[in-house]
């Protein structure tokens, strides 16, 4: 026991009860124990003592407000439903450690955060006094304290979160509207965690449609967008497509007035232009088999009872009005004509061919064939067949000498009018408006002249689950998808992705929406499931930059570009394209810093033109050739002409390298030829990415007296070398130092002169020499004889023998193989040379005999051909 009983007065009896130590109301609330008092007994001893009856003693321990209210959790929660009033959204409760009553019990709970649509009772209820919206706020997070009946309240008050929820709407849920898609990045999901909410209703099917609607880009989606001779080639079509809208050009001028809608390869016709083909472009006999390719969008014919509107025609030129051959739509009806010739069989035949198809007027772009392999004409629509729904019958067109004029836009009327015109103008757009005469296409190769870079795709085929079908169209534009579980659903879903192919893909947006249908068990009002509007955000790839390099200036002698297979241009050409990539930075400041980082990438090329520079090549005697061996296994082709060479179609950069290295340059009369001037350049995607122009310049060297000695010069080593100039870490520039022939000549000319100003100054000195020495008479007369061209006056009655003849000729070989760049020190060692030449030519004079000495002595110079 914590007490103790003490004697206060031995006399009276008193005594007192006492702790010995704190006691604790909440360890023990009360204590009972028994006491009893003893005397002091008898005796010095104080033995033989008594003691009293037994008192019992009860004792309670009165309670002090030390501890606050605590809550039994850290955290309270609760979720509710959007549009309901709760009697009571959740409990909260506090404990309160004190002992008594009044200081143990939790008399009021306390909301702490203001503004709050909520409210607590004393029993710890909370409830919402309005009703919560899902859209306003998701989740609210309160703050709620607790009071004792002593008024202590908590020390730290206790979080409860509420969170709303909407009212349950079946619906697809967990997908976002914004789908982002880098190029290269390949197949990536469009909703890789959806699910549906069905809000418990008894669904037994689902039926879902994703679309990918792609018809503002480009042609319809996002295709190759190389000309369209290159994607022939790349497709494997038939050679021979004439293209009747090419891009304006000085050789294809014909579409220079036509309107242009935002890309020069497609051309948009106002109802008020038409382009007249050049005579000579497309051959007059198309045979009975041919070709006509276009991309086409078109919408409904303005007015009540539409005009015909022309596509394509060939009609006369003048005084009549017939139409041989023509493509054209009238009441959103696609119409060919075909009037063949009079021949030895005058019957009728079919003439024209009609399709009706709702794709004519809708306002998108859609791929047409015309395959013609008379008397059967089919049509293709962006690779699905159609055959003519009316074939009428006409005769033949009579023979005449009637000139024809091929149109394309409108038709030309030649006769019945006062003066030949337009008439039956196009409304649209057009595009890749080609004719082939003699072949028709195969499906393999329309199918790939069509077919879209991008579409949707499914990861994982083999995973789908069982129950589940799916179809695509041609075009993977729509995706149809069906199942009766709807987990099954959801996991097919989740594998639905985005797919561009295209190395640079067009940017842009492409949206995407997802169509649902719901069956349910027997019920005559089933769940309706709103429609997903989102969209694919595809980013701008990495601008390439292409750059050509190589040797750009180099000479060659006369005699080579002569020669049967003339001179190499590029031999060592080199076609490199690299992208810039920046490392990302970790903040603004940063941003400077950060290393640009240059990668070199692999693409294809769609063409390359090696163009003359200055006058156009005279094809008298000179022209470019190329062997057509090179282009073999290459989707390749190439043309040529006097401004210069052309190699085109999709291929790779090391394939262009190869046939470029072997274009060869000939000259078979370089007379009045020193130099030729050429520039390459490169393309990729129809001109989409261009390379550097790259320059070269070719110098012709011509044999002359001292030519010889400039073109050993020029053939050695050191003129020769590439200088390779580092350039990051991917490309190296090549050039080649060689001196420009009028350069040496100049320096020639220069050293002549000068060394023949110092041969007149050096003859005045021995003029002076030699009379002094007649004057003495001490010696005999001396003769100098110089290395230079001069000329001297012989006695021809006399008999005379040079002897130094060979030492002159081999003294002006090496006065002109002195070095270009030193022309005064070749000056000083030229007068070392002369006088070291006319001592030893003193030497063997003396040497001589008398006779040749009296002969030397009557040589005299001629000054009248030497300058001073």
């Amino acid at each position: 026991m914590p007490f103790e009983a003490v004697v206060l007065n031995k006399t009276s009896g008193e005594g007192r009860l006492r702790a010995k130590s704190p006691v604790d109301c909440e360890l023990q609330k009360e204590y009972t124990f028994i006491i009893q008092a003893y005397d002091c007994g008898s005796g010095p001893g104080g033995t033989n003592w008594k003691k009293s009856h037994k008192a019992v003693v009860h004792i309670q321990v009165k309670d002090v407000n030390e501890f606050p209210p605590t809550f039994k959790e850290s955290v309270y929660k609760a979720t509710v439903t959007e549009g309901k009033i709760y009697d009571s959204i959740l409990q909260v409760e506090a404990i309160d450690e004190d002992c008594s009553p009044q200081y143990s019990q939790i008399c009021n709970y306390e909301i702490v955060t203001t503004d709050v649509p909520f409210a607590i009772d004393r029993n710890g209820n909370i409830r919402n006094t309005e009703k919560l919206n899902y859209d306003k706020q998701h989740q609210y997070e309160i703050k709620v304290t607790a009071f004792d009946c002593g008024q202590k309240h908590a020390t730290e008050d206790v979080l409860v979160r509420v969170n709303v929820k909407p009212v349950c709407k079946p619906g697809w849920q967990d997908w976002n509207k914004r789908i982002e898609y880098k190029p290269g990045s390949g197949s990536k999901p469009l909703f890789p965690s959806i699910h549906l909410e069905t809000c418990d209703g008894p669904v037994s099917s689902i039926h879902t449609t994703i679309e990918l609607q792609t018809n503002y880009i480009g042609k319809g989606c996002d295709r190759e967008t190389y000309s369209e001779k290159s994607l022939q080639k790349l497709c494997g079509a038939s050679s021979g497509a004439i293209d009747l809208l090419p891009s304006p050009s000085a050789t294809t001028n014909w579409t220079a007035g036509l309107l242009v809608d935002n890309n020069d390869m497609i051309f948009k016709f106002d109802g008020k232009q038409g382009a007249k083909i050049p005579d000579g472009i497309v051959p007059k006999n198309l045979t009975d088999q041919f070709t006509i390719t276009l991309w086409m969008k078109h919408g409904p014919s303005p007015g009540l009872r539409a005009e015909k509107e022309t596509i394509l025609c060939n009609s006369d030129k003048t005084e009549m009005n017939r139409h041989h051959y023509a493509l054209y739509v009238h009441n959103c009806r696609l119409v060919f004509l075909l009037r063949k010739d009079f021949d030895q069989a005058d019957t009728f035949r079919p003439a024209e061919f009609h399709w009706k198809l709702d794709q004519i007027c809708d306002k998108e772009w859609h791929y047409y064939v015309v395959n013609v392999e008379f008397p059967v004409v089919t049509l293709y629509m962006d690779g699905t067949t159609y055959e003519p729904y009316l074939v009428t019958n006409d005769w033949p067109i009579h023979p005449s000498h009637i000139a024809m004029q091929l149109t394309v836009g409108a038709c030309w009327q030649g006769g019945e009018v006062t003066k030949p015109r337009f008439a039956q103008y196009f409304h649209g757009s057009l595009a890749s408006l080609t004719i082939r005469p003699g072949k028709i296409e195969s499906q393999k190769v329309i199918s790939c002249l069509q077919a879209c870079k991008e579409g949707l795709d499914i990861n994982s085929l083999e995973s789908l689950g069982q129950g589940i079908k799916y179809h695509f169209n041609p075009s993977q534009s729509v995706l149809v998808m069906e199942g009766d579980d709807i987990e099954n659903i959801n996991q097919a879903l989740r594998k639905v992705s985005y797919i561009n192919s295209r190395q640079f893909p067009t940017a842009g947006v492409r949206r995407l929406k997802v169509s649902s249908k719901v069956q349910c068990f027997g019920e005559d009002v089933c769940i309706s499931i709103p429609d997903i509007d989102a969209y694919v955000m595809v980013f701008q790839a990495n601008e390439p930059k292409i750059t050509i390099s190589g040797m750009d200036h180099f000479a060659r002698p006369a005699a080579q570009f002569e020669s049967e297979r003339g001179v190499i241009l590029l031999p060592d050409i080199r076609i490199v394209s690299t992208v810039t990539k920046m490392e990302h930075p970790v903040d603004e400041h940063d941003r400077a810093t950060r290393p640009v980082l240059l990668e070199e990438m692999l693409h294809n090329l769609d063409f390359c033109d090696v163009l003359v520079i200055g006058a156009e090549l005279d094809p008298e005697h000179e022209c470019l050739e190329l062997d057509h061996m090179e282009l073999q296994g290459k989707h390749l082709d190439a043309t040529n002409s006097t401004a210069g060479y052309s190699v085109y179609g999709v291929d790779s950069m090391n394939n262009y390298e190869q046939v470029l290295q072997q274009i060869r340059y000939r000259n078979w009369d370089t007379s009045g030829t020193f130099d030729r001037k050429f520039r390459v350049k490169c393309s990729e995607l129809n001109g989409r990415y261009t390379s550097n122009e790259f320059n070269l310049e070719v110098n012709i060297l011509h044999s002359s007296n001292f030519m010889d000695h400039v073109n050993h010069m020029i053939a050695q080593p050191q003129f020769l070398q590439s200088v390779h100039h580092p350039e990051g870490s991917t490309t190296a520039v090549h050039s080649s130092v060689v001196p420009s022939v009028a350069t040496i000549v100049i320096i020639i000319c220069v050293s002549i002169l000068i060394f023949i100003i110092t041969l007149g100054v050096y003859r005045i000195r021995t003029a002076h020499q030699h009379s002094s020495a007649d004057n003495e008479g001490s010696k005999e007369n001396e003769m100098d004889w110089d290395d230079s061209a001069l000329t001297i006056t012989v006695n021809p009655m006399e008999k005379y023998e040079k002897p130094h003849q060979t030492e002159e000729e081999s003294d002006e070989e090496d006065i002109e193989d002195e070095d270009d760049d030193t022309s005064s020190a070749e000056s000083d060692e030229s007068e070392e040379e002369e006088e070291d030449e006319e001592e030893e030519e003193e030497v063997i004079v003396q040497k001589g005999d008398k006779q040749k000495v009296t002969r030397q002595e009557q040589l005299e110079w001629d000054d009248s051909t030497l300058p001073y």
